[in-house]
């Protein structure tokens, strides 16, 4: 096992279980996370915390795989979202201290971003 493998894991344990304390504690302070489907980026912990605190729906994520090596993780996962299914890979590039510093999210199909988030996000 590899430590940014474990802490690509420990990212969706902490997700799935709405654990917010634990999440924030995995991200850099100036964290960047990504969207390119959508375009859009967000800059910053607070954000991207506040970002995941509101998203909307009823939804779980399972991860099907995770690897990593050195600063690099990668996942696929499949998120169960009011009561449909799709996977995502999610990248991670972690600094040499092991926090999260860029989060790359990939959707299977482009698609405009849910309403609500503009306060959050750049594009």
């Amino acid at each position: 096992m590899s430590k940014s493998r474990d802490t690509a894991i420990a990212y969706w344990a902490a997700a799935e279980a709405r654990d917010w304390d634990a999440f924030g504690a995995l991200l850099t302070e100036d964290v960047v996370y990504e969207l390119p489907q959508t375009g859009e980026r967000i800059l910053g912990r607070a954000r991207y915390l506040q970002f995941n605190v509101e998203y909307p729906g009823d939804w779980h994520v399972t991860i099907e795989r995770a690897l990593g090596d050195g600063d690099h993780a990668a996942t696929w996962t499949r998120f169960a979202v009011n009561g449909g299914e799709q996977p995502a890979l999610t990248f991670f590039d972690l600094t040499p201290e092991g926090l999260i510093a860029r989060v790359t999210d990939f959707w299977p199909y482009p698609y405009e971003p849910p309403p609500g988030r503009e306060h959050l996000v750049e594009r």
